[in-house]
């Protein structure tokens, strides 16, 4: 429907004032009609005329097509307009829009590190970026999950430093036997210990340095078999057994690959030094930097003076393995908003050598999450609230508010708490608000896609199409059509939030039908339960394109 009435305008616009426009529409409060155009506006400076002049004479030309039933112009030059209730129903059916068929495009989400805590950061990107996938696949495109995770570098060699120190000496069966459910939280325990000696100490922190080396140096050689090597295979292992059982119990879609930083690293570092005689990076005090200065942006070391790569030279072999094995149209990554100014320095100095990868890469950027309270969580300093903290949060509130502890429920609960806020800023979660049946939650949703099912059961009759409707049945039916709009948003922006917000209004919305509307045993019933079934059809698409089940019954 919309690009139907933005072709009319942009006819009418060319054919009244022999302008060009790309006609701009918008969804206005149901009372003053179904769409709003602010053409006369756009108008206004090209032709040097007053917009509600320009707006009448458009409106007057939108009366006499027949897909409008009537438009008018308000305030200083919108024109509102109501379509008729024929062409209303017709975007019930709008066929399916994929904008990204046949586009390549790499999702990077998650990221925790082995050897370090997964936390409740950890979760956040990964509901989120979960989100953003789900998205980008159902627009059409080729989506291919990616997580990297740095099982090399100082925070590894913190660690293994703390692991040996803890356990009196390099004996992996003393490692084993912490037990497999809490060595996660063990370990970033350890990390903890770790970060804090080298911060305090200098004999721990030049101890931790020829750690982090031997780290390396094992990757080099490939050694499998020394006891160093045992306690950080046996360690790094376990890391990914814990995402992925993390994963599982999440219900989100299972990642395409896993990149560790050991595999990219030789590239990173290789390419880096390669570049320096180009100039793209260059010798300063025994170190290689990028000169971000000359671009606006900051200066950043990509080896340090130790010939050891910093994240920096990582994350250009992990650019450039990723444009060889994938050759894609884009490459998404979510990171913490603390992420962004180095991220740009990175892409940048990939710009200088190789364009390609880096101007088809887009960096989204994510606030920090808080539990109530707004404490700001920190792996170094021990403060650590893990992800499966979150999860456990969720559902002993699920069970606190009455709930069955049904997995689904607080998975549902925990997702659209992370994902139903605009991405950039800080989250706030509180577990009882976001296992609410009421108000603008997950289950609440949830709920009322199982409500829309228990109505669509009662009935005995056969569903028909409406071809008719009423004030009531018309006012679902035009927040009904909103949908692929939305969607196409919430794809364009990379933006689920878009999609909790329409579907929480749509929610509403049926609820007023649902109070002024008889459906079952009306003499509309057949038509009714179809429209009912639509709604419930919706609200499970939305659902599902946030990672979350849209259960039949509750």
């Amino acid at each position: 429907m919309k690009e139907t009435l933005q072709t009319a305008i942009e006819l009418i616009v060319q054919e009244l004032f022999d302008e060009v426009i790309s006609a701009e529409l918008s969804r206005p409060d149901g009372q003053f009609g179904d769409f709003a155009s602010n053409a006369g506006m756009q108008l206004a400076k090209p032709l040097q005329k007053n917009p509600r002049e320009i707006a009448e004479q458009i409106a007057v030309a939108l009366n006499n097509i027949s897909e409008v039933a009537h438009a008018e112009v308000a305030g200083p030059g919108f024109i509102n307009i109501t379509v008729s209730d024929e062409f209303l129903l017709s975007g019930l059916n709008n066929p399916e829009h994929k904008p990204l068929s046949g586009k390549k495009i790499l999702v990077e989400y998650s990221d925790p590190n082995p050897l370090k805590p997964l936390h409740a950061g950890h979760l956040y990107t990964t509901l989120v970026g979960d989100a953003i996938a789900r998205l980008i696949e159902d627009a059409g495109a080729q989506t291919i999950r990616l997580n990297y995770g740095g099982d090399v570098g100082l925070h590894v060699g913190k660690t293994m430093w703390a692991v040996i120190q803890h356990i009196g000496g390099e004996d992996v069966d003393k490692v084993k036997a912490v037990p497999r459910d809490v060595v996660g939280k063990w370990t970033g325990q350890r990390y903890a210990e770790g970060h804090a000696k080298y911060e305090d100490y200098e004999v721990a922190k030049a101890e931790i340095v020829t750690v982090n080396k031997k780290v390396y140096a094992l990757h080099e050689s490939g050694d499998k078999d020394s006891a160093f090597a045992q306690i950080y295979w046996y360690l790094r292992d376990m890391s990914y057994t814990f995402f992925t059982d993390l994963y599982d119990r999440l219900q989100v879609e299972q990642f395409d690959r896993f990149i560790p930083e050991s595999e990219v690293t030789p590239l990173g570092i290789s390419t880096v030094k390669e570049q320096t005689e180009t100039g793209v990076y260059e010798y300063s005090d025994g170190a290689i930097i990028f000169d971000g200065e000359k671009h606006g942006l900051f200066t950043n070391v990509f080896i340090n003076s130790e010939g050891l790569p910093t994240y920096a030279a990582k994350d250009v072999g992990l650019s450039l393995t990723k444009w060889a094995d994938y050759q894609f149209d884009e490459s998404i990554i979510i990171t913490e908003n603390a992420q962004k100014q180095y991220m740009q320095v990175v892409i940048k100095s990939v710009e200088q050598f190789n364009p390609e990868p880096a101007l088809r890469t887009t960096h989204l950027t994510h606030g920090t999450l808080k539990m109530q309270g707004g404490v700001k969580m920190s792996s170094r300093l021990g403060n650590v609230l893990m992800a499966n903290d979150i999860i456990d949060a969720a559902e002993i509130a699920g069970a606190a508010s009455g709930q069955a502890i049904n997995p689904e429920i607080f998975l549902g609960a925990i997702k659209y708490a992370m994902v139903k806020t605009k991405i950039g800023g800080d989250v706030i979660y509180n577990p009882e608000e976001s296992a609410a049946m009421e108000g603008n939650s997950g289950p609440y949703l949830q709920y009322a896609h199982a409500r829309a099912c228990s109505v669509i059961d009662k009935s005995e009759l056969e569903p028909i199409d409406i071809e008719s409707v009423d004030e009531n049945e018309r006012t679902l039916v035009s927040k009904l059509t909103e949908y692929c709009d939305i969607v196409a948003l919430a794809t364009a922006e990379l933006a689920p939030h878009h999609i909790c917000t329409y579907l929480y209004e749509l929610a509403q919305t049926f609820n007023r039908f649902y109070e002024n509307t008889k459906v079952i045993g009306s003499d509309r019933e057949q038509e009714r339960v179809n429209l009912v079934a639509t709604y419930a059809n919706t609200l499970k698409s939305g659902l599902n394109l946030l990672g979350i089940h849209a259960p039949e019954k509750m």
